[in-house]
């Protein structure tokens, strides 16, 4: 397996503040199991966790919790998946209304071995929600389809509010990293989503994989061209000793320049800080996105470990 460093990087003391508090999960936890659902959260070992199963928040992982792709920085388990569910979509909207979200996030494993790469399911999963909580905002976090456009269409047609497809890294470490993906596949994808008229693209990066500042801006710039809306950047931290090494942790000085690139370049929105996940703070995220649209102004908020401000 490849990495970025042979060197082992001691990770800083207010990561292992943060990263140590898992607490406060129990009832949501709890219903997840019974209701047989997965988080993303759990599976990728997710930093915030603690924090967000203790306000009632998680991004539910469809279609299992095996993915047919081995992505070298990601934990999630590869292998040959189990058949599909067919209550799942049911199963997770109740859920979801059980927990009264008004700002529900999806994603999923890859499926290669579908036909469809497990699009129809995705929708199937979108409209149930949908149908289940008709005033909550609905944000997908999509595997790239295999860049089928007829597979994308059928997940556009379900409806979501928000349509992200993480690019993950620059381009020059992107096959490293995503053995069985493309760069410019996931970037056509985006293009794809933003001509289709799609009102909140979003995108987002890790850092610290081994590439430089400028290489960051350089794919923001990239990102941009092709209509994505809002972009999210955050350290990346290593979820085992066998997944690809860290290589740096960004400092502050960095984050804000990727922010000043992000208000010339005109994204909607930059959220930008350590412990940054792609759907950490969504609801509040996709908010100040559309706020910043309707006022016409291209404006930025830096991202924390603690919160952004409920608009």
């Amino acid at each position: 397996m490849h990495q970025s460093s042979n060197t082992t990087l001691r990770v800083p003391e207010d990561f292992r503040k943060n990263v140590g508090g898992f607490q406060s999960r129990g009832s949501l936890t709890k219903l997840l199991r019974e209701a047989k659902l997965v988080t993303v959260c759990e599976e990728a070992h997710c930093p915030n966790i603690g924090e967000c199963f203790a306000s009632g928040t998680a991004t539910f992982m469809i279609m299992g919790d095996t993915c047919t792709r081995s992505c070298n920085f990601c934990s999630v388990k590869t292998g040959r998946p189990l058949p599909l569910a067919a209550d799942e979509p049911v199963r997770l909207a109740e859920a979801a209304r059980t927990l009264g979200l008004k700002h529900v996030v999806i994603t999923s494993v890859d499926r290669d071995e579908l036909k469809d790469c497990g699009a129809g399911h995705w929708a199937k999963c979108i409209e149930e929600v949908i149908r289940a909580l008709p005033n909550a905002r609905v944000e997908i976090l999509t595997p790239d389809f295999k860049g089928r456009r007829d597979a994308i269409d059928r997940v556009l047609k379900a409806g979501p509010h928000v349509f992200n497809h993480n690019i993950e890294t620059v381009p020059r470490l992107y096959h490293a990293l995503r053995p069985q993906s493309y760069f410019d596949t996931s970037l056509g994808l985006l293009k794809y989503v933003a001509d289709s008229g799609h009102p909140t693209v979003k995108s987002g990066l890790m850092l610290g994989l081994g590439e430089d500042d400028d290489e960051v801006i350089e794919t923001m710039h990239l990102l941009r061209d092709a209509g994505v809306h809002v972009v999210t950047l955050g350290q990346y931290l290593r979820p085992t000793m066998k997944h690809w090494g860290v290589d740096r942790y960004v400092h502050d000085s960095s984050y804000d320049r990727f922010v000043e690139a992000g208000k010339e370049l005109g994204f909607s929105h930059v959220f930008a800080g350590p412990f940054v996940r792609s759907s950490y703070h969504a609801a509040e995220s996709d908010a100040q996105h559309r706020m910043n649209v309707s006022e016409r102004k291209a404006y930025t908020i830096r991202g924390t470990k603690t919160s952004l401000p409920v608009l």
